[in-house]
């Protein structure tokens, strides 16, 4: 269960860059559905109806069954490694594989825990803080997508291994003092669910603000070339662009091409004033061009 979908990276329908002889040979071909990666995917995805019969086989209180239900576990997560090295290596990339590995990902995790709870061996508590991160997580990924890839992090790494470890020691009927370090390595791996996610949802608000910064930009800039274009001896464009990013406050007139702006710190209601104002005193301004700002943030007001 990787930072990124398995398949995310590079381009759809690529050709594969070999590395590695026999194995670029007889792996990796072109990226089409039925690839390597995405086979390996399905594998995952059609191992947790297995996995969920093994472990709640007899009601889930037979070590040899459990032992069984481990093995398919541990499967799951192997493939899991390497659907992912495969994927980034060859350029294994189509958009089945970029929804279908997190799903894969998610549940196969999410069978262990549900189940390990409904058995009464893993608190529900700690069942829900992970699922809640996972899934929460998955939706954010997807809510910045369109400005961004959240890369995998490294401590986003060391959760996948120590949830899968501890999740992994929980499906075998360990007893002793192997069942108390279990208990630990699962209290790591809550608290690694926590910090990374709390990390994952720093990342996304800074992505998400530059994202929609730089589609002001472009808009504006597109603007101020098109009116130029129409009419290109009328009077200059004078654009006030106020972002949904707190501090991007942008002032451009058509006639010099220079932009005035904010500074990131101390940007306020004040600032966003004095850009207005310096709008309205721009040379060769029309007279009243700055006065208003009308709509909401992440409106851009042209004026003539």
């Amino acid at each position: 269960m990787t930072g990124a979908p398995a398949s995310a990276a590079g381009g759809s329908g690529a050709t594969p860059v070999p590395r590695g002889g026999k194995l670029g040979a007889a792996a990796v071909n072109q990226a089409g559905l039925w690839n390597i990666a995405n086979i390996l995917t399905m594998a995952r995805l059609l191992l947790v109806p297995g996995f969920v019969l093994l472990l709640l086989h007899n009601g889930g209180d037979d070590p040899v069954w459990r032992a069984f239900a481990w093995a398919a576990f541990a499967v799951a997560m192997i493939t899991d490694l390497f659907d992912g090295h495969l994927a980034r290596t060859y350029n294994l990339v189509t958009d089945f594989g970029k929804i279908a590995d997190p799903i894969a990902d998610k549940a196969i995790m999410g069978a262990a825990l549900i189940c390990l709870s409904v058995l009464g061996d893993l608190p529900w508590w700690i069942t829900s803080v992970i699922l809640f991160r996972e899934i929460g997580i998955t939706l954010m990924r997807f809510w910045v997508i369109r400005h961004a890839v959240i890369p995998a992090s490294r401590g986003g790494k060391l959760k996948t291994l120590a949830q899968g470890t501890a999740a992994g020691m929980y499906v075998l009927a360990l007893t002793g003092p192997l069942a108390t370090l279990r208990f630990w390595v699962m209290m790591a791996a809550v608290a690694l669910t926590v910090v990374t996610g709390l990390d994952y949802v720093r990342q996304a608000v800074v992505l998400r603000r530059r994202g929609l910064a730089a589609e002001r930009a472009a808009a504006l800039e597109a603007v101020v070339a098109a009116a130029d274009a129409v009419e290109p001896d009328a009077a200059p464009v004078v654009a006030v662009v106020r972002s949904e990013a707190p501090e991007v406050v942008a002032v451009v007139t058509a006639e010099t091409g220079t932009t005035e702006g904010a500074s990131p710190e101390g940007v306020g209601p004040e600032s966003v004033e004095e850009a207005v104002g310096r709008a309205g005193t721009a040379p060769g301004a029309p007279q009243g061009a700055g006065e208003q700002v009308a709509g909401t943030r992440g409106a851009t007001d042209v004026e003539r």
